[in-house]
């Protein structure tokens, strides 16, 4: 947005007094600045409201769908679980993800709404953030694993805000959701060797609260904790050494998200993940 807007200012060619010069130059400067804010203000309502409706067109369309009832209030500025801006100024956004759902138990799963990604440029300033806030947002993914952020649906959010970057090197990413009844309310981190072994810990969670020859998704069609799976974002390497990562997703319904930071294809080298996930209430 900088440079378009910097094309706006006037072009002084009478000669001036350095003291007329710098209250102009001032007077452009702040209004740069607006601009950019009411600019990207607009940019992400319009970017949320897009999504809303995409979700809403899918909910019309899903027979007997298991999304959560009535419509979406209108989003509000995200929060970062209680503070932070979802995305700077100068982001690009791209479409990504996949709307396929796959089917569990003969039974088809809700069409959800596409998920939106954008890189930005202040990858410095946001690892610097990071480190400040703690340890919690700073993971390390060791060669040849596979690091599962699960973050459950908020009771009062309607949409999920991520963004992430990783120190020297790039890092595979991707996302699913999980439909489930009971998603809990904490955020989990769970490492495995690779996507196989993620699947098999999912199995072991649901053995551990019943049966074992049930599986992951072994629970009966009518079962009030039955859990499926749908795919977000496909798994794959983003530059994430070199930019930000961000996104967000308008909840399809309850359940949790499971943000996936796959280095399975490293044999040598561990990558420093620093991530942040948002909300709107």
């Amino acid at each position: 947005l900088l440079v378009p807007l910097k094309a706006w200012c006037v072009v002084i060619e009478r000669p001036v007094t350095p003291t007329v010069l710098l209250p102009v130059c001032l007077q452009q400067g702040v209004l740069i600045r607006q601009l950019q804010e009411q600019h990207y203000h607009q940019y992400m309502q319009q970017v949320l409201s897009q999504q809303q409706q995409q979700q809403q067109k899918a909910q019309g369309m899903a027979d007997g769908g298991d999304a959560a009832e009535g419509t979406l209030p209108e989003p509000e500025q995200p929060t970062a679980n209680g503070d932070g801006d979802a995305a700077d100024k100068g982001s690009k956004e791209e479409s990504s993800g996949d709307d396929e759902s796959t089917e569990e138990c003969g039974q088809a799963l809700p069409a959800i709404a596409t998920a939106s990604m954008w890189t930005r440029k202040d990858i410095k300033e946001f690892k610097e953030g990071i480190r400040k806030e703690g340890s919690n947002g700073i993971l390390k993914v060791g060669h040849g694993e596979v690091v599962t952020v699960r973050v459950p649906t908020h009771p009062n959010g309607n949409c999920l805000f991520w963004e992430f970057a990783t120190d020297s090197y790039d890092l595979g990413f991707g996302m699913y959701f999980e439909w489930t009844t009971e998603p809990g309310n904490q955020m989990s981190v769970h490492v495995s060797e690779s996507e196989e072994d993620d699947d098999d810990e999912e199995e072991d969670r649901s053995a551990e609260s019943g049966d074992v020859e049930k599986g992951s998704h072994g629970e009966s069609r009518g079962s009030g904790n039955q859990s499926s799976m749908s795919m977000v974002i496909p798994v794959f390497r983003r530059d994430c050494h070199e930019e930000v990562y961000a996104g967000s997703h308008l909840y399809p319904g309850q359940g949790v998200y499971l943000l996936k930071f796959d280095n399975s294809y490293s044999l040598w080298r561990s990558k420093t993940l620093y991530y942040r996930v948002y909300y709107t209430r």
